[in-house]
């Protein structure tokens, strides 16, 4: 549709994201045509609750996928982003190929950095060093998922030589999507990851600039830039007489946007309903939330016009 591929996200913050809610759109995506399903990311939020309210209260993004790939057979699943510093390399390693077999090769890894002091704070580990860190972890990660034996010796991590036993699905294991903004860590999805994914606050406007820095780092490193994945995370908003900024306003014009996004570099788009207050905040009402995420995801599914 449109020249991208569409995706949607589960309901993962606030007052929708429940259990039968979880099912209810993950059958429902599967069945019409969705080719894939998010999670996300938030360890913590300040008590003021200024990160906004999509951050209050989110469900854990690995057990999540775990839990929908127990009701999904054909839909991809993935993440956008799980932060690398907050894990050892070898548990993340071994928490995603497990996933990668339960949902018999359907995931997706995407990975990022983190911003937030106070998580860093929560899990104990240092902010300062954080791109370089991720240098590190990538390969490292993906060796735990290929190699028959791991021995890693690095500036962050150790691991002694070691077997990781079960591989995932995915030969090679999933692929992964580094989350970006910075032109440094946009040129590090051009080297090492198999594609980039954009966070809630990226200006959609002008997104294709964010897309031209990745594939220009592919490139540089002597890849393909079009087997690369741009994957926009779609904030959407669904709203009559609404001010109009990409992807919010009425069913009509947000998917006008779509083709957009396309002509801007982008391959993928997942409706994410869990940005907009009157469905992903906990003071919604929950009953209500969910008829405007079923009206929503009826009419943004993939070959609807």
């Amino acid at each position: 549709m449109d020249g991208v591929e569409i995706g949607f996200a589960a309901p993962v913050s606030g007052s929708w994201a429940t259990v039968d809610n979880l099912v209810r759109v993950a059958t429902r995506a599967e069945e019409l045509g969705y080719r894939s399903l998010w999670t996300m990311q938030r360890l913590l939020s300040p008590p003021d609750g200024s990160w906004g309210a999509a951050y209050r209260s989110v469900l854990d993004p690995v057990a999540t996928l775990a839990f929908l790939a127990a009701h999904t057979s054909r839909v991809r699943l993935g993440v956008a982003v799980i932060n690398m510093p907050f894990y050892a390399p070898a548990l993340l390693a071994k928490q995603l190929a497990t996933v990668d077999l339960l949902c018999a090769g359907r995931l997706d890894v995407g990975l990022g950095i983190g911003w937030a002091d106070e998580e860093y704070t929560a899990v104990g580990v240092d902010k300062a060093a954080r791109g370089k860190r991720a240098e590190e972890y990538l390969p490292l990660l993906r060796r735990c998922w290929t190699d028959d034996v791991v021995e890693h010796h690095g500036a962050f991590y150790e691991v002694p030589a070691s077997r990781m036993e079960p591989k995932p699905a995915q030969p090679g294991g999933p692929p992964v999507l580094l989350g970006a903004a910075a032109e440094p860590a946009l040129r590090r999805a051009g080297r090492l990851a198999d594609g980039w994914v954009s966070s809630s606050r990226a200006d959609l406007a002008t997104i294709g600039q964010s897309v031209r820095v990745v594939r220009a780092a592919a490139e540089e490193a002597g890849r393909d830039p079009d087997s690369l994945r741009m994957v926009c995370r779609g904030a959407v908003r669904v709203r009559d007489n609404a001010a109009r900024r990409p992807l919010t306003g009425t069913f009509e014009q947000v998917r006008a946007d779509f083709g957009a996004l396309a002509e801007q570099g982008v391959t993928e788009l997942f409706v994410d309903l869990n940005f907009d207050p009157e469905i992903g905040s906990p003071d919604a009402d929950p009953v209500a939330a969910m008829e405007r995420a079923e009206a929503a995801l009826e009419a943004f599914a993939p070959g609807r016009r």
